[in-house]
């Protein structure tokens, strides 16, 4: 075998015949992740293609307070859901300078949470906005006309999430604000006329110093609302087509930040509001004299009253005003188990 590998001949074996397997280095591995104790406090105020745009909250040795930042996950977040609202931690470039980009590597515990899902069938639940105060909910009295679906649903998704609901109605020159309004006087909403020509001073002193969520179908004047709270806002505003319905003009939530150190919350302008999160006694538990009533109720009991639940304990209410708020509770649930879509709040096609 003159020659070969395995010979004597003019070629031998090398260093180059020997495969070495390249050892895995001096630094062990772990699964200890850094603590980030120095990671400045942040909001996220907008979400964009796996990009959040944040404003720090605090100064700090190499930050200041009210600068907006770009960021990115984490890798060690994984898949963790950020959204408009939530508080989190940041560390690396915080200047703000262009084209710097810093990492989200923690998310704190949420205060309130607005959730939603596509429709009621869907398992999977949508947190639109952290940690609001308030759910501002815009609604049309006319063109596109309200519906009290919505209203309900949105309620609900409120109370749920542990927000205060008030009800905003625009366009309260086409028709009587009144009649919608009364259909919620028992829940103690407040409702504010907020057309385009109404006083927004009501509204100010409820939402100034908070962070405050929006939500309406489209065409309800919801931008138009938001730019006249916040003029340098430049929301886009549409017109409602022929057949009742609005044309969407905000495509993604953002904070946008009052001159009175508080924020307002746009969200897009919805179709639909789901609820399969939600179960009747969620939103019975968000009404803390209710609440109690319930207790006494049979097992299972929806609440729903006669024939469905003949023993339910709303029937033996006796306070005047207790007892319309435990038929306005009735109406919140009936809404979150109809599938029409009137009371669904859907916006048809």
């Amino acid at each position: 075998m003159a020659g070969g590998r395995g010979g004597t001949g003019a070629r031998g074996w090398d260093e180059s015949d020997i495969r070495i397997r390249p050892g895995k280095g001096s630094r062990p591995r772990t699964k200890r992740r850094p603590s980030h104790a120095d990671a400045a406090s942040a909001m996220v105020v907008s979400v964009d293609r796996g990009r959040w745009g944040c404003v720090l909250l605090d100064d700090g040795p190499d930050h200041v307070a009210g600068t907006r930042i770009v960021t990115m996950r984490a890798r060690e977040l994984g898949r963790t859901p950020i959204v408009v609202g939530d508080h989190v931690g940041v560390v690396g470039d915080l200047t703000g300078t262009r084209d710097t980009l810093s990492r989200i590597v923690r998310v704190e515990e949420r205060s309130t949470v607005l959730r939603r899902t596509a429709d009621d069938s869907d398992p999977y639940e949508r947190v639109v906005v952290a940690n609001a105060e308030l759910l501002l909910i815009v609604v049309a009295v006319a063109d596109p006309p309200p519906r009290a679906g919505f209203v309900a649903r949105a309620l609900v998704a409120a109370y749920t999430g542990g927000l205060k609901p008030v009800i905003c109605l625009t366009k309260g020159d086409l028709d009587d604000p009144s009649v919608f309004a009364a259909e919620f006087d028992a829940l103690d909403v407040p409702v504010l006329q907020v057309g385009i020509d109404d006083d927004l001073a009501a509204l100010h002193e409820r939402i100034d110093g908070r962070i405050s969520a929006m939500i309406g179908h489209s065409g309800v004047g919801k931008s138009t609302l938001v730019n006249r709270l916040i003029p340098d806002a430049h929301r886009a505003t549409g017109v409602v087509s022929g057949v009742g319905k609005g044309r969407h003009t905000s495509t993604q939530s953002v904070a946008l930040e009052l001159g009175t150190d508080g924020w307002v919350v746009d969200t897009p302008g919805i179709r639909s509001f789901g609820l399969a999160h939600v179960s009747p006694d969620d939103v019975v538990a968000a009404f803390s004299d209710l609440h109690e009533i319930a207790q006494e109720c049979p097992r299972g009991c929806t609440h729903q009253g006669p024939p469905a639940d003949p023993e339910c304990r709303f029937d033996a209410v006796t306070d005047p005003a207790a007892h319309r708020r435990a038929l306005a509770v009735r109406e919140l649930l009936g809404a979150l188990q109809s599938n029409d879509a009137w009371a669904l709040g859907t916006d048809p096609d």
